[in-house]
């Protein structure tokens, strides 16, 4: 069996794809343009700040005076022309190893400033430095200062993680989100005219799928399914006016040939007599199916009493025909529903039970169902279903039109009820009719 394809994928896992590669690109290009601005080299690394400004101090006369810590000591091991300058917010300043002389304009100035990176063009870079205002516990510092140095790359890089991949995550998550549920919704309505399809059966004729609230992509498809069931309901009901209008006009003929039938001389003619009559039958149930569909009645029944006087109007006609028939009742429950229709399948199904062997015939009510038992030779499991498709026959007959158990299925089809065929304790058939009861 063929996998039917999915629209999951080409509109949720193909965008996320799509969404999740051009971000990573777009996270990648950044990176690389920021990697390669031009910066002219190495830069001093403004972490030295902190260890410089933890490393001052005053002296007894209160002048700034350097304190050589441990950390600095490492700075100073980890860059051998470690320099400084720190100034206080009065002009009193303090000096550290060698201080390039392109810097002696800013000496008595630091405090003018706030935030300065100085690099250098060429190797050995002692000119870069940078510049930073540190409050300390002695007051508010300004130092320039050069250590260790650092590569642009590793800070850009360091930096594009902290305010690039927040962004990146957030969109990532914002598509794995958004994207199924805008799906889901836009697709809403195909769900909506599935669960329609779903509901509409032969017994739902003239429905058709909303049109509304359909995508304009799938919307010709709905459009085509509508039209293609009104045709249906077209056809259905030209060919229902069609058997309505045959039945009618056999009716008329057939009482006139039946007529002429009986009451002729000739036992030649005469014995065309059960013919006519099957022909008669046929007739009236293809009338039946009909009266069916055109007519629904809501009659209050007594399931009990509504069986009870069907068996006494026909008893007369089975016992004349040397069979026997009994009725057994052990519960009745009220239902709704059409009393001619219930009429006819009670007929047809002990009629059939006679037409097929049985001598004596029980009809039972249990609540709101009815069983018909026969001493027949039964119906092969296989045939069961079979049995009641239209003008089906076991086995050869004279007699009666293979309509009357399709007739019973469809009357009971529309009691909200269903059949159900299975075997007599002492062989034959029980043909068990459950209906809907209020």
């Amino acid at each position: 069996m063929t996998k039917q394809p999915s629209l999951e994928r080409p509109l949720v896992i193909y965008p996320l794809v799509v969404h999740f590669v051009t971000l990573l690109a777009a996270f990648v290009i950044l990176i690389s343009i920021a990697i390669r601005i031009d910066s002219g080299g190495p830069f001093a690394d403004e972490q030295i700040i902190p260890v410089i400004a933890r490393a001052i101090d005053r002296d007894a006369s209160g002048q700034l005076a350097v304190v050589m810590t441990p950390e600095l000591l490492d700075a100073q091991a980890a860059a051998p022309d470690l320099w400084f300058v720190a100034e206080d917010d009065t002009g009193d300043s303090v000096t550290f190893g060698t201080v390039p002389r392109h810097y002696d304009s800013l000496r008595g100035r630091l405090s003018d400033l706030s935030f300065g990176q100085f690099r250098a063009r060429s190797a050995p870079y002692e000119l870069a430095a940078v510049i930073r205002r540190k409050t300390t516990e002695i007051g508010t510092l300004t130092i320039m200062g050069h250590g260790e140095l650092a590569e642009l790359s590793l800070i850009v890089v360091l930096a594009s993680n902290i305010m690039i991949l927040p962004i990146f995550l957030l969109l990532l998550l914002t598509s794995i989100v958004v994207t199924p549920w805008t799906v889901r919704r836009s697709l809403f309505g195909v769900s909506r005219i599935a669960r329609e399809a779903e509901e509409i059966d032969t017994d739902t004729r003239g429905r058709h799928l909303s049109e509304s609230q359909v995508p304009r992509e799938i919307a010709p498809l709905v459009k085509a399914f509508n039209d293609a069931l009104r045709r249906l309901d077209e056809g259905y009901e030209r060919q229902r006016r069609f058997v309505a209008s045959a039945s009618h006009e056999l009716r008329t003929p057939v009482a006139i040939l039946r007529s002429k039938v009986e009451s002729s001389e000739s036992d030649v003619i005469r014995a065309l007599a059960p013919d006519v009559q099957r022909l008669a039958i046929l007739t009236e149930q293809l009338l039946d199916l009909e009266r069916m569909e055109r007519n629904g009645h809501d009659d209050r029944i007594d399931l009990a009493t509504f069986v009870r006087q069907l068996v006494g109007d026909m008893a007369p006609l089975v016992i004349a025909g040397g069979r026997a028939i009994e009725f057994q009742v052990s519960g009745s429950e009220t239902i709704v529903g059409d009393a001619g229709a219930l009429e006819r399948v009670l007929m047809n199904l002990v009629q059939n039970a006679l037409d097929h062997g049985g001598r004596h015939v029980v009809v039972r009510v249990c609540g709101a169902v009815v069983e018909v038992e026969d001493d027949g030779p039964g119906i092969p499991e296989e045939e069961r279903e079979r049995v009641f498709e239209p003008f089906a026959r076991l086995r050869p007959r004279r007699t009666g039109s293979g309509l009357g158990l399709h007739l019973v299925r469809e009357v009971v089809a529309r009691h909200r009820g269903h059949l159900e065929i299975r075997d007599a304790p002492g062989g034959g058939t029980i043909i068990r009719v459950v209906l809907g009861a209020t």
